[in-house]
């Protein structure tokens, strides 16, 4: 740690120390003037995996996911609370604590998956940039536009990471850069509920209230403004099982996406680089709870609400009409038709009804209006076409430029957080100072993968969508984290005297055993609802992963035991 920051840590530990003197008033006040880390966590969390988990949740589900993801993002602030607690008690580094307290398998198995998180993740935020430059901002519109865009997101992010390293000046205008990222797509998200809520129609409040009840029955039927239209239709057992499987796949993600693996890394390293001690624990839950939590409320419950208003049972017009004889098609466009028409398609041969491509139209425009509804509610869109539908209440090209400017700085936001999360990381793995060239380095590198991901492996239609698998793939990583913090949280060596106490620990230990358990829910309903395989195999992804999954603990249990027979033997 530098003097520098060692002395600006030192005036903020006496500020919150006499603040506590004065009173809980001017705690906040300076709380509110220190906060930092939290607004990093929210940067990153605020990215295509929310926009996309948001969207999808408001596109399946309604007004009825509203609950989802605060949810989520409450227990997720918990278990960074308690991994925040640790470190500023300790001033141990959580990596090392792991290896040397609990179990080293952890402590591993943390840091890989944080890194394999950031290098994946990268990916759709290039993709997601990318598409919002082109098709809501209408930027790079030419031959090779998406690589000189991809370019454009490497190289503003890099600079402003360089910023985080430097310290001084550059490190107070790395945090409002964020902050003023943060702070523009919730207000882009904002100004669309507020033109929606002002039209004509108006929003149903009640129902939007309501959404924040959780219903966790929805993981295994369909949502309630589903359920007569597939009662409706004319297989309703297909449509039933096809709904709560997308619903499963689109809370997964959503849950992913509030807190991810990658988050738990960056938030104990980023606080220990700003030198934060003991003193600093109010200030850390205050920081999550305000720079983290709020701003997630807002956005991710603006793109539900604005995506349930739009989508949600509500078929394009002139969409499910489109195989009538005489309807007009020309206001339909491919991408939507083919896919309407692909569930169609799928939905007759799983029950038995294939057609030829010369009979399928009028297959299809013979199937009752309930399947065609339910054909096009699981027709997988995105922020460009969701701008589309609502240009009607802000105006032709306002919608595109409102939501593609919150778009893109979620996209930047995001990606910069990576960067800054694996050089910690790689620094921590090669038992490194996070500074200089090997940080850089680890920073450079989900850039890299990112763009290039972004425009070798992630092209064509449904970009956005890409963010939806890519959470289910965090969600499978998330429990690592919560259970290492669990043990750190309860591991009297490490702790000593800061250890909880009494009814502190039993609300402690309620509360994180809760986000234990949401987190392995949601992970064993990741992989059991996956039904991937290898390409050009017939190995099944699940199998893969819950061999991994049993590997780990195999290799968990035989440390801790060889452990505990060699402390016995020294005793």
């Amino acid at each position: 740690m530098s003097d520098e920051i060692q002395t600006k840590a030192q005036e903020q530990e006496q500020m919150i120390l006499s603040a506590q003197k004065e009173g809980t008033g001017a705690t906040v006040k300076t709380y509110a003037k220190l906060s930092g880390p939290g607004w990093l966590q929210s940067a990153i969390t605020l990215g295509g995996g929310s926009l996309a988990g948001s969207l999808y949740l408001g596109i399946i589900g309604g007004y009825e996911m509203m609950w989802l993801q605060p949810l989520m993002m409450i227990f997720g602030i918990v278990m960074l609370s308690a991994i925040s607690y640790v470190t500023l008690s300790t001033g141990e580094k959580p990596f090392q604590a792991l290896n040397t307290h609990v179990n080293p398998v952890l402590g591993w198995g943390w840091l890989i998956a944080s890194m394999m998180a950031n290098l994946v993740w990268a990916m759709p935020q290039f993709s997601l940039g990318t598409a919002a430059l082109q098709q809501n901002l209408g930027m790079f519109n030419f031959e090779h536009g998406d690589k000189v865009a991809c370019v454009l997101l490497f190289l503003v992010s890099v600079v402003i990471v360089m910023m985080y390293d430097k310290g001084g000046m550059a490190y107070k205008v790395f945090d409002w850069v964020l902050k003023l990222m943060v702070a523009l797509v919730v207000g882009s998200f904002f100004l669309v509920i507020c033109a929606m809520a002002t039209s004509e129609a108006g929003l149903p409040w009640g129902k939007i209230i309501s959404g924040f009840v959780p219903k966790p029955g929805l993981l295994f039927s369909p949502a309630e403004s589903l359920r007569e239209l597939v009662a409706a239709s004319s297989a309703s057992a297909y449509w039933s099982e096809i709904v709560v499987s997308a619903q499963r796949d689109r809370m997964v993600a959503a849950a992913a996406t509030a807190v991810g693996i990658n988050m738990t890394f960056l938030l104990p390293y980023s606080m220990m680089k700003r030198g934060w001690g003991k003193n600093f624990r109010g200030l850390a839950i205050f920081d999550l709870s305000t720079g983290l939590f709020i701003p997630f409320l807002l956005a991710t419950s603006c793109v539900v609400i604005a995506a349930a208003t739009q989508f949600h049972a509500n078929p394009e017009p002139g969409l499910i009409q489109i195989h009538q004889p005489g309807a007009d098609v020309s206001a339909i466009s491919d991408k939507l038709k083919s896919s309407y028409e692909g569930n169609l398609t799928k939905m007759l041969k799983a029950t038995g009804q294939a057609a030829t491509p010369e009979e399928a139209a009028a297959k299809w425009a013979g199937l009752p209006e309930a399947d065609r509804v339910l054909a096009s509610t699981l027709i997988k869109r995105d922020a460009f076409g969701l701008a589309n539908s609502l240009e009607n209440l802000a105006g032709k090209g306002i919608a595109q430029t409102v939501f593609g400017v919150g778009v893109v700085g979620m996209a930047v936001s995001s990606i910069i957080i990576l960067m800054l999360i694996n050089g910690f990381a790689l620094c921590e793995m090669l038992g490194v100072k996070s500074s200089g060239m090997l940080y850089k380095i680890g920073c450079i590198l989900p850039g890299i993968t990112g763009a290039i991901g972004a425009l070798c492996l992630w092209s064509g239609d449904s970009l956005f969508y890409l963010a939806v698998p890519t959470s289910r793939f965090g969600m499978l990583l998330l429990p690592i984290a919560y259970i290492a913090f669990f043990c750190l949280m309860n591991n009297k060596k490490l702790l000593g005297d800061a250890m909880p106490r009494g009814r502190a620990r039993i609300i402690w230990n309620s509360l994180m055993g809760i986000g234990v358990a949401l987190a392995l829910i949601g992970a064993a309903v990741s992989i059991l609802n996956d039904n991937a395989t290898l390409p050009g195999t017939t190995i099944m992804v699940k199998n893969i992963a819950l061999g991994l999954i049993g590997s780990m603990v195999v290799a968990g249990l035989v440390i801790h035991v060889k452990r505990k027979s060699k402390s016995r033997g020294a005793g």
